[in-house]
């Protein structure tokens, strides 16, 4: 069976965007589902956090719909929120959430602080190939 990823509180509160107290009134209310660790701590399955993420983007002009990304020809966009930004040396790990998917994109570190991204923040990965492969699953 598959391990479940659990977050801590503060974790899942900045993936979410949302203040610590605000995430910790949720769960007392139950209006986040939570697991215990033997020691009474709570725990926030992925699972919850990608039910509460935004899974369709407002409509309107296409100026609008894209915010502050830079205008650009591809039109191969998936957005979703930043889970998490590893620095290492020249380069930087990039996870994003869209829907219940992740992508990871391997970018350099200049261009990661350049564009300040951190957990929670709302980001596109463009994806620009020559070839689309298909796996049956």
């Amino acid at each position: 069976m598959a391990r479940l990823n659990l977050l801590p509180p503060r974790e899942a509160a900045n993936i979410l965007g949302i203040s610590y107290p605000t995430l910790k009134q949720w769960i007392y209310k139950k209006k986040i589902q939570t697991a215990k660790t033997p020691g009474g701590h709570h725990r926030i399955p992925e699972s919850e956090i990608d039910r509460l993420l935004p899974k369709k983007l407002s409509r309107g002009a296409v100026g609008q719909r894209r915010g502050d990304f830079r205008r650009i020809s591809g039109r191969n966009q998936l957005i979703g929120r930043v889970v998490s930004v590893k620095f290492g040396g020249l380069l930087a790990e990039v996870k994003l959430s869209i829907s219940e998917q992740r992508i990871t994109a391997i970018i350099t570190a200049d261009a990661a602080r350049e564009l300040r991204l951190k957990p929670g923040d709302l980001a596109a990965a463009l994806i620009k190939s020559t070839e689309v492969m298909i796996l049956r699953v």
